[in-house]
């Protein structure tokens, strides 16, 4: 028989070395158990890593939320004081005259044959402004002088007249009528000559008002003539402001109106003039049912004005108490002033003033009481209801006593 390759002998051909070696198995498996097991503690290392990290973590959540409600802000704190300030209440208004003298024509129907003066001209009283056609009046004057000497020569004869006829009774040789008759003739002569010297004096008063004067002395603002107008009597041609004095008609507050007083010193202001300085010269009475506003007439000292112009008016009423904080801790919330004032838990709390007044350093505010601790440095950091901390009051550094000078 033929054996086949492969056989018992191909079997017993095997070398040893070619045989699996189960030594170096048992081996390797403990060698992957210590590697595995090394993986295990090292990932439930980093486990317990992670997990002390989310607690940290959710802790400091809760805490965030547990402080939700205050706030670890540290904050300067200064106390709302009442002091006396010089009040200022601001005003606005229009230019008017202090006095407006309307200039028109006493007699009429005559014809403007001059005119001297025009708008913006300062004119002195008794200055002749206007000249109207008077040679129909200086006919009358000539006219009635005239009556006047008629009057008087009648008198005169009558009055030698009544002489002769009281002679002549006393004599005898006349009878009381005609004595009588002498009488009334004399009394009534001398009523002519009454009557026409006083036409005489109503013409030269017509002529005198042919030229029309300056009553007051002043600015001329208007003027409605021209030369050749045909006047009449009672048309207004000009009008005048007396003595150029102009006067602010400043609109007041009815809160502020108590405050302002006759005499008073003011500033006035206007973008295009500028400023200029003024008095109170009376406060009116009365106050506009519908806006609330009283009127002060503050007179203007020079300046540019003129009447109808828009000017503002700052008026020193004097000391008044007021409540009193640091300028920088008004702070505007909602288009609102206000100040964070804290309570006794040190709790801020967002108070609504009205500013009255406004230097660098202070502000003077109404709607807080004086004593009122107000948050000054970080006030604007916090929001309503948040717990602070009081920073305590900075001390003076140490003076260093200065060293002995060297011999």
């Amino acid at each position: 028989m033929t054996e086949r390759p492969g056989g018992a002998d191909s079997r017993r051909a095997v070398p040893p070395a070619a045989a699996p070696n189960r030594g170096s198995d048992v081996a390797n498996i403990k060698q992957n158990m210590r590697a595995g097991a090394a993986i295990v503690l090292v990932s439930l290392a980093l486990a317990a890593c992670g997990g002390e990290g989310e607690a940290k973590k959710a802790e400091a959540k809760a805490g965030e939320k547990a402080g939700s409600g205050a706030s670890s802000q540290t904050v300067s704190v200064v106390v709302a004081s009442l002091q006396n300030l010089p009040r200022t209440v601001t005003a606005s208004g229009t230019i008017s005259a202090w006095e407006e003298v309307p200039v028109g024509a006493e007699t009429g129907g005559l014809t403007a044959t001059g005119v001297y003066v025009d708008e913006g001209t300062y004119v002195r009283q008794g200055q002749p402004l206007v000249q109207m056609n008077d040679a129909l009046l200086r006919a009358q004057l000539r006219q009635q002088q005239a009556a006047v000497e008629t009057a008087q020569a009648n008198a005169a004869r009558d009055q030698a007249a009544l002489g002769r006829a009281q002679e002549l009774k006393e004599r005898g040789f006349l009878s009381q009528a005609s004595l009588d008759t002498a009488l009334a003739n004399q009394r009534a002569s001398s009523a002519n000559v009454a009557a026409a010297q006083a036409s005489l004096s109503e013409t030269r008063t017509r002529l005198s008002q042919a030229t029309i004067k300056a009553p007051v002395s002043g600015l001329v603002i208007s003027r409605n003539v021209t030369r050749g107008q045909i006047i009449s009597a009672g048309t207004e041609l000009f009008r005048i402001v007396r003595d150029g004095r102009l006067e602010l008609d400043a609109q007041v507050p009815e809160t502020d109106l108590a405050l302002v007083r006759s005499g008073q010193s003011a500033v006035i202001s206007s973008d295009q003039i500028g400023e200029t300085s003024g008095r109170v010269r009376i406060v009116t009475p009365e106050v506009n049912a519908e806006n609330r506003l009283g009127v002060a007439r503050i007179s203007l000292v020079g300046g540019g004005f003129r009447p109808g112009m828009f000017a503002r008016a700052r008026i020193q009423v004097g000391d008044q108490p007021a409540v009193t904080v640091p300028t920088a801790s008004v702070l505007y919330r909602e288009n609102r002033a206000g100040v964070f004032m804290l309570g006794a838990d040190n709790r801020a709390h967002f108070q609504p003033v009205t500013v009255l007044s406004r230097t660098t350093n202070s502000t003077a505010v109404s709607g807080l009481v004086a004593g009122t601790r107000v948050v000054v440095a970080g006030a604007g950091f916090l929001g309503e209801g948040d717990r602070v901390t009081i920073a305590p009051a900075a001390r003076p550094a140490p003076v260093r006593a200065a060293a002995p000078a060297k011999k």
